[in-house]
């Protein structure tokens, strides 16, 4: 009897692949919750492996697919920005967000004025491709920031230095978009001539800026109304249904892009409004938990695809120069710019050292060239996306090395056992939720 020839279904394949990813999503962040290994990491070199098969011959370069690029990150970084602002235990004040308006307003404009710099003057790149560049790589990553953020609402894991590098993710997206916008406009009047800066401050910066807030706002209280404060048999927390918190980001993501304001921005405010509804409510523990399952899934997929667009030839546009700047980027100008602001600011020096140092470069980054290399005519868009890919695998790699052994040392410095039976694993994309 002869046997079949295999020619497996692409279907089936997709199936067993989406299988086995999921299993991954379950059971990678508990193997590595002890050791110095973070998930992206991982996720990086199963995709590279996979993409280096020969039977494989997709290259995921995103600038062969720049909507889907510019479309995916966008939705991993909205579900990651309602997970991080629905974690937050802190009432949102000006007096006790102090870190947090420090690193917006002092570190990340440093860090676009020197990343600009540094491309026009290092690189040699045009002062419009610097500032993209900048405006790109200036915030910090509410996906890949993860391990260093907050863990889960009412865990007790909110120290200055989680809380602040978790309300500035969640915050630096919506206030890069102004500089994205500004370089856009800029490259449009190298070609029209027309003037830019009245649209710019009054359009990109007060309206999109203020609607984006305010926007943000009133949805979170309809959504906070919704599923706290109704009659009792149909408020939407008595459905114990988690997947609320989705509807949310989509909700106000999509009306407030709908009236052309930031929608990053605006879903970060809804998240925040929807917590502060009921602070202590515990179905504020299982939005979470949903959100952050859709996030990890997605943002396994998306560093699949990246592994597969760095061995694809992402990198190969480099110059050495451009290795130099990366590091740069990483290991000076974030670094100085985080200490220049919390310069006065009551804490430990490991404090304020960690927090300068943790300043995540990822899939932000991506959403944020895709969307300017989308809405302008440039030249040198390969050499633009290298750059970008090679900070973000340097932070990747630098950062998920180091951060389980400085969030222990700090846990320790701070009175915690991180080796305790009851210690809750790290939180976010590095190990599960506690229990």
């Amino acid at each position: 009897m002869q046997l079949p020839t295999l020619s497996p279904d692409p279907y089936i394949l997709i199936l067993t692949g989406a299988g086995l990813l999921i299993a991954l999503v379950a059971w990678l962040p508990l193997a590595l919750q002890r050791l110095p290994l973070s998930l992206p990491i991982v996720c990086i070199g199963i995709g590279a492996a996979i993409f280096s098969l020969p039977a494989v011959t997709l290259r995921p370069l995103p600038l062969a697919y720049p909507d889907i690029t510019e479309r995916f990150t966008e939705f991993v970084v909205i579900i990651a920005l309602m997970g991080a602002g629905l974690k937050l235990d802190r009432p949102f004040s000006w007096a006790k967000w102090s870190v947090t308006w420090r690193l917006l307003a002092i570190t990340m404009p440093l860090g676009i004025l020197a990343i600009t710099a540094i491309g026009g003057w290092m690189l040699g790149l045009s002062w419009v491709a610097a500032l993209l560049l900048a405006a790109s790589l200036a915030p910090t990553d509410p996906v890949l920031a993860s391990d260093v953020q907050v863990g889960p609402p009412k865990s007790g894991e909110e120290d200055e230095v989680r809380f602040g590098l978790t309300s500035e993710a969640g915050l630096n997206d919506g206030f890069a978009f102004p500089f994205v916008h500004l370089a856009i406009a800029l490259g449009l009047t190298a070609t029209s001539g027309a003037p830019w800066a009245k649209e710019w401050i009054l359009y990109n910066v007060v309206w999109e800026i203020g609607a984006g807030v305010a926007g943000g706002w009133l949805i979170g209280q309809l959504f906070g109304w919704l599923t706290f404060h109704v009659p009792v048999h149909t408020k939407l927390s008595k459905t114990g249904d988690g997947l609320i918190a989705i509807s949310a980001t989509f909700v106000s993501y999509g009306l407030t892009e709908l009236i052309h304001c930031y929608g990053f921005l605006a879903v970060f405010v809804t998240a925040l409004t929807l917590r502060r509804s009921h602070r202590d409510h515990e179905f504020n523990r299982q939005m979470h938990d949903i959100t952050e399952q859709v996030e990890r899934l997605a943002m396994m997929v998306l560093l699949l695809l990246f592994g597969g667009a760095l061995v694809s030839g992402l990198l190969r546009p480099l110059h050495w120069i451009d290795v130099a700047a990366a590091l740069a980027i990483l290991l000076v100008v974030r670094p100085i710019g985080g200490l220049i602001a919390l310069a006065g600011f009551k804490a430990s020096m490991s404090e304020k050292m960690t927090l300068a140092f943790f300043g995540i470069r990822g899939v932000g980054s991506f959403y944020y060239l895709a969307y300017g290399l989308n809405h302008m005519e440039m030249s040198g868009g390969e050499r633009l996306w290298a750059i970008v890919g090679l900070v973000a695998l340097f932070s990747i790699l630098l950062h998920g090395l180091t951060v389980t052994p400085v969030m222990r040392q700090l846990d320790r410095q701070q009175g915690r056992d991180p080796d305790a039976d009851d210690a809750a694993p790290p939180p976010g994309l590095k190990g599960p939720a506690s229990t």
